[in-house]
């Protein structure tokens, strides 16, 4: 379905942060929002209203906390990098200052519906959720991801969504990579607003695709001349196992260095990750069991490097692999077994006396 006009667009985010005081806007902990504003912005043309998390909100799905209060401060992003103040009250621009945006005490998805509903009402087109600061490839990440969590809420309000995240590889990521993923990432977005799918039997929105997952990976050829391959993909149907390890003060430091393999997790190496998923077959420790105090500790290598062997060929997780960028058209529904339309709901009654 071609929409040629400009739409106008709430991008909204989950910044991953190391310091948990930061409270979200860019910086070096959060590098890619400002970056992709810009281009939506000033390349684009298009007019974009930023509402994202006060703070890190990472794993949190599509939650929304119902008996908080949602208190929220604007922000003055200014210069090259975006750093900027806050205020409690909305005022005018100063010399030097890009935008205005708005943070909020409340989850991605709490954004993107107080956006939708009560800051911007009736004149949303397209939410965008993101950039956010890892991939959110297969089902493991994806249903635990607040980028997509978002990007859900704006779904089910029926709106266009897209979350879009860049998958790091290199540790730290080069920041070269960043301006060529933010081209590349306006210009996905671009083609699915002007192309967006069909989904007769399951849209929300006039039998539209509910919204789409990008996944950019962050590697050397962003920069080259042919750029990355961009693929149409499914979701990698995956699992995890241990999140979570026993907190004991004495044990921290042993536990960090058993955590911590030779190559940093999101670093391909030899291939060993993927044998090793933290899965359900560990054998608790006496330690673990007496003590109800648990950190959160999960053990990620067997789905951020996992064997090229073992990937479903055309799934997200395959694609990131292969450094290719992904794109998912996903339904915002809980899947279901496959099943032959009902001709009689008869057959669908019950036989069996329990």
């Amino acid at each position: 379905m071609s929409s040629p006009r400009v739409p106008r667009v709430i991008l909204t985010a989950t910044p991953i942060l190391i310091d948990q005081n930061d409270d979200g806007p860019p910086g070096q902990d959060s590098p890619y929002i400002f970056g992709l504003y810009r281009h939506l912005a000033k390349d684009l043309g298009w007019d974009v209203k930023v509402v994202i998390p006060s703070s890190q909100k990472s794993w949190i799905g599509k939650a929304y906390h119902i008996h908080d209060v949602i208190n929220g401060r604007f922000y003055y992003p200014r210069g090259s990098d975006g750093a900027g103040e806050t205020s409690e009250q909305s005022r005018p621009l100063r010399d030097g200052e890009i935008a205005e945006w708005i943070l909020l005490d409340g989850t991605p998805a709490t954004c993107a519906n107080i956006a939708l509903h009560n800051l911007y009402h009736g004149d949303i087109d397209l939410v965008i959720s993101g950039p956010n600061f890892g991939r959110n490839s297969s089902s493991a990440f994806a249903l635990s991801s607040g980028t997509i969590g978002a990007a859900m809420s704006a779904s089910l309000s029926r709106v266009r969504a897209i979350a879009l995240s860049y998958g790091t590889v290199l540790h730290p990521t080069p920041v070269e990579f960043n301006e060529p993923a933010h081209i590349l990432g306006a210009k996905i977005i671009q083609h699915l607003w002007d192309n967006w799918g069909t989904d007769a039997d399951g849209g929300l929105r006039n039998g539209e695709v509910d919204l789409y997952n990008v996944n950019i990976p962050m590697v050397q050829d962003l920069l080259s001349e042919e750029g990355l391959r961009i693929c149409w993909t499914n979701i990698w149907r995956n699992s995890y196992g241990r999140l979570f390890k026993a907190h004991e003060e004495e044990r921290a430091a042993e536990e960090a260095a058993q955590a911590m393999p030779a190559a940093v997790p999101d670093t391909p190496a030899d291939g060993q990750g993927a044998q090793s998923s933290g899965g359900v077959n560990e054998v608790a420790k006496p330690q673990d069991v007496g003590r109800l105090s648990f950190r959160w500790a999960p053990d990620m290598r067997g789905l951020i490097d996992p064997q090229l062997s073992t990937l479903p060929v055309g799934s997200d997780g395959w694609a990131i692999r292969q450094g290719w960028a992904s794109v998912t058209p996903i339904r915002a529904s809980f899947a279901e077994p496959f099943s032959e339309p009902v001709v009689d709901i008869e057959e669908k009654i019950w036989r069996v006396k329990l």
